[in-house]
């Protein structure tokens, strides 16, 4: 099932934003310690992936060159201004706890980011959900840290999500129509391990270790199909 990764997500907030308005007095010493332990997680998963590269130089090549592509383009920033315009269109500031406030707030956070695109692409292409449930996870602790203070709204941030990261998958699907089987693997693997490395600095930034401006090495993904593109075109596989 194509979907499984993303209803697993969205369902995970679901449950996470009843958790937290059951727990409302959670220690900002525990939020702390939480969220240390789940950038660890995510270091560990994204050092699991990009291992699994068969060409690391694809990997580094793709990164570098998607890296200088975003940072060019400020993706960050952008994303950034986008989401400050849904908070203007929503109203989220009008009041604090409010409904508006929650879906916003969560919503960039769960939404805005480059592990979903990477879960979402490697759901919709090899039908495996392992990053796409272990971002529910997180956005399932994370949805119970904001719902303890921000109130039911958060729960609502599980529609954009699975909206979003539903089309992605679907969409990758289709790719996989349109590209030999040998070159789809490659390219799964590669992209998976580029994919890793970014997950990696997801983990570091949540641990207030980096503050690395992730999704602008998002483009470091269509450079992977470029390359691995080329490779296969020459004959360099």
């Amino acid at each position: 099932m194509v979907l499984l990764g993303t209803l697993i997500n969205a369902v995970l907030i679901i449950v996470g934003t009843i958790l937290g308005r059951a727990l409302q007095n959670i220690s900002e010493k525990m939020k702390e310690t939480v969220m240390y332990v789940i950038g660890l997680s995510v270091i560990v998963l994204g050092l699991d992936m990009g291992l699994g590269s068969q060409n690391f130089v694809i990997v580094i090549i793709s990164l570098v060159l998607g890296t200088v592509i975003g940072e060019w383009a400020n993706l960050e920033g952008k994303l950034n201004a986008f989401g400050h315009w849904i908070e203007r269109m929503l109203g989220a500031k009008e009041s604090k706890g409010s409904l508006a406030q929650g879906f916003v707030t969560a919503t960039l956070i769960f939404v805005i980011g480059a592990m979903g695109i990477i879960g979402a692409m490697e759901s919709g292409l090899s039908n495996e959900h392992g990053v796409l449930i272990s971002k529910g996870i997180i956005d399932g602790f994370t949805s119970i840290i904001l719902a303890s203070t921000l109130g039911f709204g958060v729960m609502l941030a599980a529609i954009p999500v699975f909206v979003y990261q539903g089309l992605i998958a679907l969409f990758a699907t289709q790719i996989s129509l349109a590209i030999p089987a040998d070159a789809l693997d490659m390219f799964i693997l590669e992209m998976s391990a580029t994919g890793g490395v970014m997950i990696v600095a997801i983990g570091l930034n949540l641990m207030g270790v980096t503050k690395i401006r992730v999704a602008n090495l998002l483009p470091g993904i269509a450079v992977v199909g470029i390359v691995v593109s080329v490779m296969y075109n020459f004959n360099l596989m």
